[in-house]
């Protein structure tokens, strides 16, 4: 599979050594969205949520087609999503959201985030869906949940060009932090019932 730009997948791979030491969860070499896969397939498993990845749209340019039983796709690339990255239903609410993670130490770069994904994210709040970003600052182990309703003060900022970036101090005084452990990896419905099913109403 090739990326747009001559872009190369990233390689992942865990580093973690036995040294005896206990092990942070965070330190499992593991990417945001890998964590969110098997914190979905967690919920999955004990009926609390159905919440799945959306996949990546692939636009296929060349198909070696030698017989009827053996095609093969010799070139496609990975195409710019229209959506944000999960949708699924939790408490017969629809949720949808989008997760990205940054190096940054001290911001979060708007530029991460294409302008229609959050037009869509944007309807889906307008149509009384659960809509937020979920932000993991990756070297520092921090992942957050941010409501769409605060989110959109700072892109709004970001079109009229006056911030480029969310701070860090703005997005933990925004948005809620995620514990992190074993099941589920990320316990982001927690913080979606805190927010939005409030004293058991919506």
């Amino acid at each position: 599979m090739k990326y747009p730009k001559g872009v190369k997948p990233r390689q992942y791979r865990n580093t973690r050594k036995a040294t005896g030491k206990k092990v942070k969860y965070g330190q499992r070499g593991m990417t945001l969205e890998k964590d969110l896969d098997v914190t979905n397939s967690y919920y999955l498993s004990i009926s609390r949520a159905v919440i799945h990845k959306k996949p990546t749209p692939v636009q296929i340019v060349n198909v070696d087609y030698p017989s009827r039983n053996r095609a093969k796709i010799d070139e496609a690339y990975f195409k710019t999503p229209s959506t944000s990255d999960y949708n699924g239903v939790y408490k017969g609410r629809y949720i949808d959201f989008e997760a990205k993670e940054t190096k940054n130490k001290t911001r979060f770069p708007l530029i991460n985030i294409h302008a229609h994904q959050v037009e869509h994210m944007k309807q889906c709040h307008d149509h009384g869906g659960i809509v937020f970003l979920i932000i993991r600052f990756s070297t520092l182990e921090e992942t957050y949940l941010m409501p769409i309703e605060k989110f959109m003060v700072h892109w709004e900022r970001f079109l009229s060009d006056e911030k480029k970036s969310v701070s860090r101090t703005d997005i933990m005084a925004d948005s809620h932090q995620l514990k992190e452990g074993l099941n589920p990896r990320i316990d982001y419905l927690s913080a979606v019932d805190e927010i939005y099913f409030r004293n058991g109403e919506f």
